[in-house]
């Protein structure tokens, strides 16, 4: 299998050749069921094209609670088959498909009460532990263990002493969600898939009631493409409604938003070896390791303004923070706020008024002929929501189509990573490169890390740390820019890196030295480049002025003060 490239030109060939040939599966929306639903029909041998209005994982998807987890709160829902299957999902990309990305977390649950409580919520880890081992793919984790409040209180010094008797550690798992995405989507081109962001469905062409295909606009260059295609999948998550509106049709279910937001403080401000879980009135509250930084989050609250940029007011931040703070010996404050972002989930509307008791079960639906919609699930389950989708697609199709592969299809950079992890200290001799750069590289790329050391070689340069954000090497962003489908700044300090999270300037400091890297590769003159750091500069000041706002009409008007394209 050869490593797709998705660089500018691969792009317009992907755009020109959808619009050559019909295709089997149109995907539209490249989230996580997106980019997994092109990765699922284009390894069935359909011939399969994906397309984003913006980046990849742009919306919700690069937004989430970073976590692969089983939902252990819907156990108490009693939802048993959703953390079944969340639970065989987690284990198959923690051990077969994506080792090098799903990496385990813990996490220590405080019990505030004695007796009852440790024997309810033990009860309720133990059938957790047990679902996971039962489902095949569980062995991997540490399973759950009981605490006493002095063993807890070792385990994270942070904890007010009087905020637990006693406590609960059990292991979940974690990834960069963005990464997870552009990940997928590079495996979906390899495999054949056409791939192309920026490239915006604005109608569907239709023969009597049967959708046939989609006109798509290159964001880019403003031309226009009528890619023609035997199914089309909806997978556009929060736009569901707005997409469906295309072809004025009324939806068979409705798609709602709810809004999360996360704070990003440094690894110090909180005293800890494991992840906190915490309960809240409404839901949990998750205080989550990442790398040198902890990620708090999140709320749940009904959103109806502008989707593609949920904004956090300063309300938001203050309930998270007030939440924390409730169980944290030295408590934080807005200057420990490194990033904060939000996101919006899609929510199939119906079964309750209050947004955290919607459903996080999925859905697929075939509204009109050639047009297949998927909405709602968890990221964790994102495979399975991409299986039903292609599945509900095939049965449309005039041919015998083979069942579903991706149990059993890694991700690229998978294949060969442990190897790789082993010889670390050995690929850190050949590379001058600290062997502690080497696992960084390792855990973001697999073995993909190959492709970047190449870069290195051909431009020791490009193994230095980038200025103002030295956990990242300058090889990263123009890899992002060569390989991963990058198209502005925004893209790389946001989804291919987590610059504009994981420090104070919120990546301002480095994004010109970034604009710089990605210009030879883009074809960016001075000017253009100007335009870059511009436009990133005004969004991250909107997002400042935004957080700044008491509630959320205040908080979306500031945030929409940033212009959202980049002029060319």
């Amino acid at each position: 299998m050869r490593t797709a490239t998705l660089g500018p030109a691969g792009r317009a060939e992907a755009l020109a050749a959808m619009a050559e040939h019909e295709l089997d599966v149109l995907v539209v929306g490249a989230g996580v069921v997106g980019a997994g639903t092109a990765l699922d029909a284009v390894t069935r041998g359909l011939s399969t094209g994906l397309v984003e209005a913006r980046d990849w994982a742009s919306g919700t998807s690069s937004r989430s609670s970073k976590l692969i987890h089983g939902g252990l709160r819907y156990l108490e829902m009693l939802d048993f088959a959703l953390v079944r299957e969340a639970l065989k999902e987690r284990g198959l990309l923690l051990e077969r498909l994506a080792p090098h990305l799903v990496k385990p977390v813990p996490f220590l649950y405080p019990l505030q009460h004695k007796g009852w409580e440790r024997l309810y919520a033990g009860s309720g880890v133990a059938l957790y532990d047990a679902m996971s081992v039962s489902s095949g793919h569980g062995r991997g984790l540490p399973v759950h263990r009981h605490l006493s409040r002095r063993h807890a209180l070792r385990v994270a010094p942070c904890l007010r002493k009087d905020a637990l008797v006693g406590a609960l550690q059990y292991y979940d798992a974690q990834m960069d969600d963005a990464r997870f995405v552009t990940t997928l989507v590079r495996t979906a081109a390899s495999y054949g898939a056409r791939v192309a962001s920026r490239a915006r469905v604005v109608g569907f062409l239709r023969e009597g009631e049967r959708v046939v295909g989609a006109r798509v606009r290159d964001v880019e260059t403003g031309g226009e493409y009528e890619v023609r295609a035997r199914q089309i999948v909806n997978a556009t998550g929060v736009w569901t409604d707005d997409t469906q509106a295309l072809i004025g049709e009324r939806g068979q279910f409705h798609v709602r938003a709810s809004k999360g937001i996360h704070l990003v403080v440094p690894k110090d401000r909180i005293h800890s070896t494991t992840g906190l879980i915490l309960r809240t009135e409404k839901s949990v509250l998750f205080v989550i390791p990442w790398g040198r930084h902890w990620i708090i989050g999140t709320t749940d609250t009904d959103w109806d303004l502008d989707k593609a940029h949920p904004a956090a007011s300063s309300a938001d931040i203050d309930y998270l923070l007030e939440h924390v703070n409730s169980v944290l010996s030295t408590p934080l404050t807005r200057d420990d706020v490194q990033g904060v972002y939000a996101g919006l989930r899609p929510l199939l509307a119906g079964e309750s008024d209050a947004t955290s008791k919607l459903s996080r079960e999925h859905t697929v639906a075939h509204p009109v002929p050639g047009l297949v919609v998927v909405a709602g699930g968890k990221y964790t389950t994102y495979r399975v929501m991409a299986k039903d989708a292609v599945d509900e697609a095939v049965h449309a199709l005039d041919r015998r189509v083979a069942a579903c592969v991706t149990e059993d299809t890694p991700l690229l950079g998978a294949e060969g990573y442990r190897a790789l992890w082993n010889a670390r200290a050995g690929i850190a001799a050949r590379t001058g490169l600290h062997v502690a750069r080497v696992e960084h590289l390792l855990n973001r790329y697999g073995s993909l890390t190959e492709e970047i050391l190449d870069l290195v070689a051909a431009d020791p340069s490009l193994g230095r740390p980038l200025p103002a954000a030295e956990d990242y090497l300058k090889a990263e962003i123009v890899y992002a820019a060569s390989h991963e489908g990058a198209r502005h700044l925004d893209d790389v300090l946001t989804r291919r890196t987590r610059i504009s999270i994981e420090t104070f300037d919120r990546g301002t400091l480095s994004a010109r030295e970034c604009a710089g890297l990605m210009a030879p590769v883009l074809g960016w003159d001075a000017r253009q480049i100007d335009k870059e750091v511009e436009h990133y500069e005004k969004r991250v000041e909107a997002e400042r002025e935004s957080q700044r706002q008491p509630d959320d009409l205040t908080a979306d008007a500031a945030r929409l003060g940033a212009p959202d394209i980049v002029p060319i």
